[in-house]
């Protein structure tokens, strides 16, 4: 099993920074008894110059701000002062290249009530890609996206990753590597921790805000298009429609930008390596570590 920590690993809570072993929680927190948080994943690169930076934390702070009101938890933090947390807590560690991961929880209430109270907690620790190097094998998943009238979707809540974990799972039981899901229409919406992009004809698309969780990571390939020329369309589409594609991609935070190998044991029409795809990870990846980026010296076949 993976350790997250160990007995020298500082983590920051409600202002504090200490030992994660010696952190404690309320076995009585809304949190814990139903799913009533919300979280964040960041990651820090050594950037070209040496300095470690954090990507995008005011977006994803803002995000975090966002997702607590949308579910009714009381949001009372800083977010300048939750940045320099988490530089504290990198340095602290000694880490340079990590996953960060700010969580807002609530006290004691065994009631459906909103909290009147939240804590926060800052931790982070080395992570590699969450699906790994390698491009994927994926499958459609029997599960859905839930409906966004019976949640706020757009709200980075700990509640709806059961569904994630649901999906995930059944993809790896069958022998895949993850799980795509559809919205309740039947429309392609994302996987269980990532955003979907495809390439058809020289073109990018990826589904609308709506039934997905927009992701930073998204957005950041949505403008990477714009800079780099690249044709994008956000737009419904069916399985079928993708299936017809000539490649696809997921992206997110921990997964950065990785391609699909197959999906549903269909090859795509066109080579990763030559795809549109590629070149926008590359870009990504050198826009992460604040280097300079030219589509034409993209590393394609």
């Amino acid at each position: 099993m993976y350790s997250y920590y160990n007995e020298n690993t500082i983590l920051y809570i409600d202002g504090e920074f200490k030992k994660a072993t010696a952190a404690t929680t309320d076995l009585y927190g809304q949190s814990l008894h139903y799913g009533y948080a919300v979280f964040e994943g960041i990651r820090a690169y050594k950037t070209a110059s040496g300095e470690v930076k954090i990507f995008k934390a005011k977006e994803h702070f803002d995000r975090f701000k966002r997702s607590c009101e949308l579910i009714h938890i009381p949001y009372h933090f800083d977010n300048e002062a939750l940045i320099a947390a988490c530089y504290k807590v990198l340095e602290l560690n000694n880490l340079q290249e990590a996953y960060i991961r700010p969580l807002a929880f609530c006290p004691p209430n065994m009631t459906l009530k909103a909290a009147s109270e939240t804590h926060v907690l800052i931790c982070a620790w080395d992570w590699g890609a969450y699906l790994g190097e390698k491009l994927l094998n994926v499958m459609t998943s029997s599960y859905e996206r839930p409906n966004p009238k019976a949640f706020k979707i757009e709200s980075k809540s700990a509640g709806l990753y059961v569904n994630s974990i649901l999906a995930s799972q059944e993809a790896k039981d069958k022998g895949f590597d993850e799980a795509l899901l559809l919205d309740m229409n039947g429309f392609v919406a994302e996987g269980p921790g990532a955003n979907i992009f495809f390439e058809k004809d020289g073109k990018i698309f990826t589904p609308p805000p709506g039934n997905i969780l927009p992701g930073i990571t998204r957005a950041t390939v949505i403008e990477l298009c714009k800079e780099l020329g690249i044709p994008l369309e956000e737009k419904l589409f069916t399985i079928e429609e993708l299936k017809k594609a000539d490649a696809a991609f997921f992206c997110g935070t921990a997964a950065e930008v990785i391609g699909f190998g197959a999906l549903d044991g269909q090859a795509f029409g066109k080579p990763w390596a030559e795809s549109l795809g590629k070149v926008l990870q590359q870009a990504y990846k050198a826009k992460v570590l604040e280097k300079e980026f030219k589509r034409e010296e993209a590393k394609v076949a």
